[in-house]
């Protein structure tokens, strides 16, 4: 996985670090902030979360390459993200 980052949490305001190799349903988890998944692998849309800011990188199977291109959601158990900063809508 790529460089790590951070999430901000947008109601809160809560910024959670995501390391190099977790991923950000496990670096949410680990701050006490649960987001519903099924497959876990990209497949599936469970997981799918608004994007409010920053810039998602996509490794999910289920969006398709327009609404990707959009960057206002994104699959949290397998995306990272290409900016520094991401700020999602929870």
């Amino acid at each position: 996985m790529p460089t790590a980052f951070t999430v901000r949490l947008a109601r809160s305001g809560q910024d959670v670090p995501v390391a190099d190799g977790q991923t950000v349903v496990e670096a949410l988890a680990a701050h006490g902030v649960v987001v519903a998944t099924s497959c876990a692998q990209g497949v599936c849309g469970t997981c799918l979360t608004r994007v409010l800011a920053g810039e998602p990188e996509h490794w999910d199977m289920y969006l398709s390459p327009e609404e990707q291109a959009a960057n206002d959601r994104f699959c949290p158990c397998v995306s990272r993200s290409v900016t520094p900063l991401l700020v999602l809508d929870l």
